[in-house]
């Protein structure tokens, strides 16, 4: 349990500690929150904010933490997001332990509570459409209207169990709570709170024909559960009232709190499930769990760690007002990560030979290298080594610009962990392509010593020849080309061309096949990269990139908690 004496670190602890404080509405209560995903469809980085106070406020303050299924909506949910969302937060490593729940299970309790405010008088059949009720929600100033708000009990009372029994079509009749027509907030304006739907329900089956809508159902489970703080997202800041109303006119056993906090936006990015449904079944990207996507799975399948994504939530802070986040700083958090704990490899991505003419020729030699430079404890490693090498094709250069430091006729570079050698020439094939470039190397500077003091300013990696194994390497960019695709013109117009880029034939250490899913290796000067968890194979090794070497996050951008 958190020292009160630290202090709270953002606003919502200040709030909670408020009410648990002498006097305070939850005085000598157990803190109880909930985290209360719609299983229709798979969690995305956005979630994650929601889940790290959910579950991050319950912890802090020694209390529990509810998972619960908002099945409320039968049209669009499925089993299949159940079981996926359930992964998702336990390898996140937030636990719920035996507080498992689903909206659905209180449909009979929340249908009772329903005829409790017909029979007081603030619930009533309204027999409006849709598009009637729309044309009669009135304006600023001007109060909604409904003919059938005076209704008598008694009608009202029969209509609805007719509802529930399937004798009307869908469409033509509502459950209004009746509140306040010409409240200024129109979420009051005698809101809906049932409605005829026949749909076949992924647990209900078709018990079912009218269904709660969120407003009502929400705070309904909330109290059942003994939830304490209601903790959501902004948007839903104006419907706190409607929340509120439910709670003091119902008959239910507790009155939590709802308290809204920023949602988390990220650049290059979408975070609508309507919007991210899309992409997936028009076939814009290869599933819900496509590296690219900004989905929980999708993020694993790139080589985001558990560590990486929380620590980033955590840095991001929680806000009162809505701010986006720079995309570069997410990876800024994987790369932080990464560099500590991922194993380095060498590997190739677009061969070039290189032939050293003045190493004997069926020799091959061993060179430790080192698998993490920041940590000493993962040891080393054998590569081999013999005359015939693979290098980056860009590390060799014809007709070279002033500074740079590679390969070019003349020039000496360092070999990571072997030897320096100095290049004496190229071969092109009919189109002019080179293909083949010539070194010799010197034997005195094994493992890249320099005995003589002279400057060798390039290091350059390889891979053997003769020992190496052919990889598909994946390379990652933003599924968007600009920062806020939704800003504008359609979100489709502005997917990324260049979003991936698949390189096969690319030339590896030998240990790489061995690989198991969920390791993560640095290839040197490249970036970090993962296996792919759906392809990868030792036969044919597939490998992701997670994110790149180079950093373009700036410190100063973070953003700060507590806002």
């Amino acid at each position: 349990m958190r020292d009160m004496n630290e202090g709270p670190r953002n606003f919502i602890e200040a709030l909670v500690e408020e009410d648990l404080a002498p006097g305070g509405r939850f005085h000598g209560k157990t803190v109880h929150t909930r985290f209360p995903p719609e299983p229709n469809g798979y969690l995305h980085i956005g979630h994650c904010k929601a889940l790290a106070i959910d579950f991050g406020i319950a912890e802090k303050y020694g209390g529990l933490c509810n998972l619960r299924m908002d099945d409320t909506n039968p049209l669009k949910e499925d089993e299949e997001y159940v079981e996926a969302i359930k992964e998702d937060i336990r390898w996140l490593g937030y636990d719920w332990g035996d507080r498992f729940y689903y909206g659905s299970d209180y449909f009979e309790k929340t249908y009772e509570l329903a005829v409790g405010l017909i029979k007081k008088g603030l619930a009533y059949v309204c027999e409006l459409s849709p598009e009637e009720m729309k044309a009669r929600r009135g304006d600023i100033g001007v109060p909604a209207t409904s003919p059938y708000r005076d209704r008598p009990i008694e009608e009202s009372l029969d209509l609805f169990e007719r509802m529930r029994k399937g004798e009307f079509p869908e469409g033509s009749m509502t459950l209004r709570a009746k509140i306040d027509l010409a409240s200024g907030n129109f979420n009051l304006r005698d809101p809906v709170i049932y409605r005829i739907r026949f749909a076949h329900h992924h647990r209900q089956g078709d018990k079912w024909c009218i269904y709660p809508m969120y407003d009502f159902a929400h705070p309904i489970q909330d109290a059942l559960e003994g939830v304490t703080h209601s903790l959501c997202s902004l948007e839903y800041e104006d419907h706190r009232p409607l929340y509120d109303w439910v709670i003091e006119n119902t008959d239910v056993p507790s009155k939590p709190r709802q308290i809204e906090f920023a949602r988390l936006d990220l650049t290059y990015t979408v975070m609508s499930k309507r919007k991210l449904r899309r992409l997936v079944e028009e076939g814009y990207v290869d599933g819900w769990d496509d590296p690219r996507m900004p989905t929980i799975c999708g993020l694993r399948r790139r080589g985001y760690t558990p560590r990486a994504i929380r620590n980033f939530i955590e840095r991001v802070g929680v806000a009162k007002t809505p701010s986006t986040v720079e995309y570069a700083f997410l990876e800024h958090c994987l790369r932080e990560d990464l560099n500590k704990t991922a194993r380095r490899a060498m590997v190739v991505l677009r061969p070039l030979r290189l032939t050293i003419t003045n190493y004997p020729e069926g020799k091959t030699e061993l060179f430790d290298v080192e698998n993490n430079p920041e940590d000493e404890s993962a040891g080393t490693r054998k590569v081999s080594f013999s005359r015939t090498l693979w290098i980056e094709a860009d590390d060799f250069m014809i007709d070279p610009p002033k500074k740079y430091n590679r390969l070019f006729v003349g020039n000496e570079v360092r070999l990571k962990s072997a030897y320096i050698v100095r290049c004496t020439g190229y071969r092109q094939d009919e189109s002019g392509n080179v293909v083949e470039v010539f070194a010799e190397y010197d034997e005195a500077t094994r493992g890249g010593n320099t005995p003589d003091g002279r400057k060798v300013r390039g290091t350059i990696h390889w891979v053997d020849a003769n020992t190496a194994v052919d990889v598909e390497v994946r390379l990652y960019d933003t599924l968007f080309s600009v920062p806020d695709p939704e800003n504008g013109e359609d979100f489709i117009a502005c997917l990324n061309p260049k979003s991936l880029e698949v390189l096969k034939g690319c030339k590896a250490e030998r240990m790489l096949k061995d690989a198991k899913i969920g390791d993560a290796f640095q290839f040197l000067r490249l970036g970090y990269f993962t296996p792919d968890s759906r392809d990868f194979t030792p036969e044919h090794p597939v490998f992701n990139r997670s994110v790149a070497l180079k950093d373009s996050y700036r410190p100063e951008a973070e953003e700060k908690s507590g806002k």
